[in-house]
């Protein structure tokens, strides 16, 4: 299965139970880099539009980015009556966008789906001169018993499950080779709070976790059941997660 089919069947799941990102992050990305009402954004592997909606929130020209057609219909439904938003047919490595045309580019939980070096070369082709960026990332605290336990469920049911972020290593030596010169970063905490429906309905918005027509599906959600169960107080847990932003420039 490509990258661009993985979430087929599961825009619904994605749109509804998908974390937002922290609005400092938002004001720090809008101030920190001199976007203005109607700075251009592209927004690639937009997905359902979770990023994109909090930049159309701050007035800014967003050209929302996505392969897959039922995620991106998902964002055009929910985000369409705002006059600057712009749903596009493309991929992290082929936009068609036109070159030198947006003044900044985001990624949002999806950069570790790319091909690196042919969206490097997309991202110069396509920014304006000195346009950067961004890649933003909700990170798991993987030291925590509850993240831990519920990579143990997914390794048990999910056959296509290779870790967190499509096992990505959030290493240094990932974001060094593709950033030019240095970049900034900032962690911000972020932990998400979930009650019973919210927290198997995350996990279950995950490209590799199962669907309802598997054999084990009652399984799988059973398990994810008993863990909200273990770790919950009061009908609510927290998710212990960091939000990761790093900005530069990659040409």
């Amino acid at each position: 299965m490509s990258n661009t089919n993985k979430f087929t069947g599961k825009a619904g799941l994605y749109s509804k139970f998908r974390p937002d990102y922290p609005k400092q992050l938002i004001v720090d990305l809008i101030t920190k880099n001199n976007l203005k009402k109607d700075s251009i954004v592209a927004d690639i592997g937009a997905g359902t539009g979770r990023l994109t909606k909090m930049l159309l929130e701050h007035n800014l020209q967003v050209f929302a980015v996505e392969p897959n057609t039922e995620i991106r219909q998902t964002a055009v439904n929910q985000l369409a009556a705002n006059q600057y938003f712009h749903a596009i047919n493309g991929t992290a490595e082929h936009t068609t966008l036109p070159d030198n045309s947006v003044d900044f580019v985001t990624v949002a939980q999806a950069f570790h789906w790319f091909d690196h070096v042919s969206f490097k070369n997309e991202a110069n082709r396509i920014l304006k001169e000195n346009g950067k960026v961004a890649i933003i990332s909700n990170v798991r605290n993987i030291s925590a018993p509850l993240n831990q336990e519920i990579a143990k469920v997914y390794q048990k049911f999910c056959p296509n499950f290779v870790g967190f972020s499509n096992g990505l290593k959030d290493s240094k030596e990932v974001y060094d080779s593709f950033f030019m010169n240095g970049y900034t970063e900032t962690v911000y905490d972020f932990p998400i709070s979930h009650d019973k429906n919210s927290f198997i309905g995350r996990h279950l918005s995950a490209s590799y976790a199962l669907n309802a027509s598997d054999t084990l599906f009652p399984n799988f959600v059973q398990e994810l059941s008993d863990l909200f169960d273990k770790y919950s107080k009061n009908g609510f847990l927290k998710l212990p997660n960091d939000t990761k932003y790093r900005c530069g420039n990659v040409g």
